[in-house]
Parts: C-alpha cells; structure tokens; sequence
C-alpha cells in the first residue's frame, strides 16, 4: 500500500490530470502516459476503500416515531428516534412530552439490539433506521407531522 496518500491526493491527481500536456509523440510515451495513469488509479482505490471503512463508524441510518404516550390527552409531541453506524450501534433517544414536563432518555444499541428494555416506539424506531442502510436518501420525504409543533397526524 502506498504511504502517500493523503486526503489531498485526489486533489492533486485532478490538478495534474487538467493541466496542459503535450501529446505523446511515440508509444513510449503513451505507454508511460498508461503507467501513470495506472499508478494514479491505484492510489484513488485505496484512497476510496481507506474511506469506506472509516465510514462504516459514521452515523448512517436514521429512524424517529412521533407517538402519544397519554391516548387520552394530548398529541404526538413524544418521539423516540434511533440513531445506528454501518454496524447497527449507536443510541435510540426518546422523549415523553407531558403538561407537568418533558423527559429524555438514551439507550445504547449494538448490532441493532440493546441490553435496556425497549418501548415498542424505541423498537420501531430502530427498525426504521435499519431500514435506510442500503441508501439514507431512500426515505426523502418526511412525515410532516414531525416538522409541525404537535399536529395530531399520523406517526
């Protein structure tokens, strides 16, 4: 593996690679002109794989459930949202709104499962976040509940 990758190898392979170049005169120099192009190659895939697994620990997969957790009053204005990495691990977070006042608390879950006992709303969550690990953008649209400020629509 090449030590001199840096994240401004790209950078410098796109500068290089847009600068005026004479035209090779002879196939010497087409096959050196290959050889380069090769080497350049190389270090883009390892850049690219080096990346990939630094970005299996990021926060990828995103799931939130807006509930009520008091049928008889009030609204959706508590939710329980998971936040998981490439591996499944990371935290669900959950919020029970109430007129006396608001609670917060976090579990931890790895490889999507958590040593805490877990509200069906938490569950869902999670379930929703691992749904997106193919692609995060799959589930643009948003539910517009979640963007009012307590509307009773659905969760």
């Amino acid at each position: 593996m090449s030590s001199n990758l840096t994240p401004t190898a790209p950078l410098k392979f796109m500068i290089n690679f847009f600068k005026k170049k004479k035209e090779p005169e002879n196939l010497e120099e087409i096959l050196s002109q290959f050889k380069d192009l090769k080497e350049n190659f190389k270090n883009l895939s390892e850049e690219l794989e080096k990346l990939k697994k630094e970005n299996i620990l990021n926060i990828q997969k995103v799931g939130i459930v807006r509930f009520n957790p008091f049928k008889e009053v009030g609204s959706d204005q508590s939710f329980s949202v998971a936040l998981l990495d490439g591996n499944n691990d990371g935290i669900v977070v959950t919020s029970l709104y109430a007129r006396e006042g608001n609670r917060v608390y976090g579990k931890p879950i790895k490889a999507g499962v958590s040593d805490y006992l877990l509200s069906a709303e938490e569950k869902e969550a999670i379930e929703k976040a691992k749904q997106n690990q193919d692609d995060g953008r799959k589930n643009k649209k948003l539910n517009n509940s979640a963007a009012g400020s307590g509307g009773s629509g659905p969760h």
